[in-house]
């Protein structure tokens, strides 16, 4: 996916009124200014409520869903093979963001992780936190992607490596 198509995905969304935090290798590539890897598709932190309208908006432009794990994620993907991931929170009492995974499980997002800010060709977007990136980063067998992302985040930010990629995260 192509800068160009993650800003035109959320301006479609944010004119729907739909609020959109940036996840992933994007969310990281805006943390730092700068796209630093080719992505297959976009994350998307959005909220569960949202979900319908979502699907709606991006049905205008020709997505459908071609994954619906709810209240976890759902997937749209278009005919030019733009594929957007929505990760859906719910806020609690306390309106910490909370995302109930696959198994039940809720996993917290930390609070203000949905206070970051990026660019992406120069144009500010909203992104979960550096801080919350890493967290997202964990619990789970690393990829070549996941590494790289981590590699920036604690180039850019100087955040601790996560035990999974001790040893793994070397030097440029």
């Amino acid at each position: 996916m192509k800068s160009e198509d993650v800003l035109q995905i959320v301006t479609w969304l944010e004119q729907a009124e739909i609020p959109v935090w940036l996840d992933g290798g994007w969310g990281v590539d805006a943390l730092v200014g700068q796209q630093t890897r080719s992505h297959s598709d976009l994350d998307l932190v959005v909220r569960l409520e949202d979900a319908s309208h979502i699907e709606q908006t991006l049905a205008i432009h020709q997505f459908v869903i071609i994954l619906n794990e709810l209240p976890t994620r759902f997937v749209m993907k278009d005919a030019n093979c733009r594929s957007v991931d929505f990760h859906t929170v719910q806020q609690d009492s306390s309106e910490q963001f909370i995302q109930v995974l696959q198994d039940g499980t809720p996993f917290h997002y930390p609070h203000n992780s949905l206070a970051g800010q990026g660019t992406i060709d120069g144009n500010a977007i909203s992104c979960i936190t550096p801080e919350a990136q890493m967290l997202c980063h964990t619990g789970y067998q690393p990829q070549a992607k996941d590494i790289h992302n981590v590699r920036l985040l604690q180039q850019y930010f100087s955040l601790p490596l996560p035990e999974e990629y001790v040893g793994v995260v070397t030097d440029w």
